[in-house]
């Protein structure tokens, strides 16, 4: 895991990771509050759980951003060594594309994680207000 951390770039993988940090603290944070609270407005409660949830697209967004960064530099470095007469090697465009790819899945196993979270925290307050 470590390795695929490493890999896929630190800038991008830390500002994912802080991500999912904020989005999950947010989303149990406005839970328990909602969950806990006697007087709360349902719609408000739900409102704050959708930002959650719409923080993890961004998580999302971010990665996907990752990838192309990460693509635009593998392109302008085999640009590069073509104009140094260099040979490219198809086993590292490979690995350049696989290495890419790490930032977008990250992003979207964030965004699936913050769905679950929202999901499961939206049913749980809504039966607690039905009650």
């Amino acid at each position: 895991m470590k390795d695929l951390f490493f890999m896929g770039g630190t800038s991008f993988m830390g500002i994912l990771t802080l991500l999912l940090i904020i989005t999950t603290a947010w989303i149990i944070y406005h839970f328990i509050k909602a969950y806990n609270s006697k007087q709360a407005d349902l719609g408000n409660c739900l409102r704050k759980l959708v930002y959650g949830k719409s923080m993890g697209l961004f998580t999302l967004m971010v990665g996907i951003l990752g990838s192309l960064v990460g693509l635009s530099s593998m392109f302008s470095a085999i640009e590069e060594a073509i104009q140094r007469g260099e040979e490219i090697i198809p086993g590292l465009i490979f690995h350049g594309i696989k290495t890419t790819l790490i930032c977008p899945m990250y992003g979207i196993v964030i965004y699936l994680f913050a769905l679950v979270l929202w999901f499961v925290a939206s049913i749980l307050i809504e039966k607690k207000f039905e009650n």
